[in-house]
């Protein structure tokens, strides 16, 4: 049974998160709890985040978090593809609803930074989770300088200065990816029993990040049953993010095949920090363009899940 648990661990923590948020939807019962439990989760995501590079800082060596080329490379790719599907929007604002929304929730994904969790998958699959974690600090800043400009060109609704439009942002990054790094540097000088201890445990962090994943299949959730989009609309804007989903990955590992950072690019490129992408697109275009990154939540770890299958599956012929 624990074999099994662990095996499939992410499909698991999936299926537990839309479970428990029809639960608690759904059943007049948990009435009462609902908002208890919504901030419950809202607070409990960051925190299991902040643990989980904490982990991960425990284990590797700093020296290794120095930029290198693919981090540049992969930065023009986000970049790039991100202004490749602003531009329609902006040039053609008499779009439908429903294209416009497609196309925004697009742009989401792609100018979304790495997760902070993704070194957790790419120390599994045998990557560098250093070399991630750099990546996950330059995305983060790219975002926080891109977003500002570009989202109130997509929405001109929108009333924000840059520096109210970038705070936000540059806060999530410093408190749940610096932070981390500076807790780990206070441990291994000043208390190494607790880093080795944290070090040690298997697969430590891997697990904290299924428990956040159940968190955020709930708001995936609850971006699609509060939508007012057509059935028609949700499964187009679905497929989109099926779409880019299948575009990065394959692009990320093609591009870190050049660079010997195959898995590291995969997973760089393609695993996103969709708690981010959800706020971004509440805040600062639609309720409906969230719908993209709740799908994308659910196809990236379908991915993720098939990459440790096979990363098992070739371990154990390798035995």
């Amino acid at each position: 049974m624990f074999s099994f648990i662990r095996n499939w661990t992410l499909p698991i923590a999936m299926t537990i998160g839309g479970l428990l948020y029809l639960l608690f939807s759904q059943v007049e019962f948990f009435a009462p709890y609902r908002h208890s439990i919504h901030i419950f989760s809202a607070f409990l995501a960051p925190v299991l985040v902040f643990l989980q590079l904490l982990v991960t800082f425990c284990k590797i060596s700093f020296h290794e978090l120095l930029p290198q080329r693919f981090h540049f490379t992969l930065i023009l790719v986000q970049f790039f593809s991100t202004l490749l599907f602003s531009l329609p929007v902006i040039l053609y604002p008499d779009l439908s609803d429903t294209a416009r929304y497609i196309l925004e929730g697009a742009v989401i994904l792609f100018i979304c930074p790495t997760a902070t969790a993704a070194a957790v998958i790419t120390g599994k699959l045998g990557g560098s989770a250093a070399a991630l974690t750099t990546y996950t600090l330059f995305s983060n800043l790219l975002a926080a300088l891109v977003v500002p400009i570009l989202f109130p060109l997509l929405n001109p609704s929108v009333d924000t200065t840059f520096l109210q439009a970038c705070r936000p942002i540059l806060y999530k990054t410093i408190l749940l990816l610096i932070l981390p790094f500076f807790v780990a540097v206070f441990l291994r000088r000043y208390l190494p029993r607790i880093s080795t201890f944290l070090a040690t445990i298997p697969d430590l962090a891997f697990y904290l990040w299924a428990i956040c994943l159940t968190c955020v299949i709930g708001m995936a959730c609850h971006a699609s049953y509060t939508s007012t989009a057509s059935l028609s609309s949700q499964i187009a804007i679905a497929v989109t993010a099926l779409v880019v989903c299948a575009i990065l990955f394959p692009l990320g590992k093609f591009i870190g095949s050049h660079y010997h950072q195959r898995i590291s690019c995969g997973q760089a490129l393609g695993q996103k920090n969709t708690t981010l992408a959800l706020w971004l697109a509440y805040t600062y275009l639609s309720p409906i363009a969230a719908l993209g990154p709740g799908a994308y939540i659910i196809w990236q770890n379908i991915v993720n899940s098939f990459q440790l299958y096979l990363k098992r599956k070739n371990r154990l012929k390798t035995d």
